[in-house]
């Protein structure tokens, strides 16, 4: 990837570690251009916000904070963590998840 690159991306990769909406402004901000860059983290977001969703799911039936809390904090870490990397440039998967994500989406 060129500096061009990541430089025109960054916008649409930062975007996509918005829950859920952030993934689809992304995409079309990625439709026409197709960069890597923002594409690589486009994968991750989704990821992301697919695990958000199940993890949500599966965990409304307990209604406890001793259960709810942890997850908030560790989808949290991973979107701040996404953030960061997408802003400086970096294309580093997501601890945990990340390369499965990769794989999962590689047709976006």
């Amino acid at each position: 990837m060129t500096l061009e690159e990541i430089k025109e991306g960054k916008t649409a990769a930062v975007t996509s570690y918005i829950l859920i909406v952030g993934v689809l402004i992304a995409l079309s901000m990625n439709s026409e251009t197709k960069n890597k860059f923002a594409s690589f983290h486009i994968r991750q977001g989704l990821g992301l916000t697919l695990t958000f969703i199940i993890l949500g799911v599966s965990i409304s039936h307990f209604e406890s904070i001793l259960i709810a809390a942890p997850m908030w904090i560790f989808i949290s870490i991973l979107t701040v963590y996404g953030i960061f990397t997408a802003a400086k440039g970096e294309t580093t998967p997501l601890p945990l998840l990340g390369n499965v994500f990769q794989k999962w989406f590689k047709t976006i």
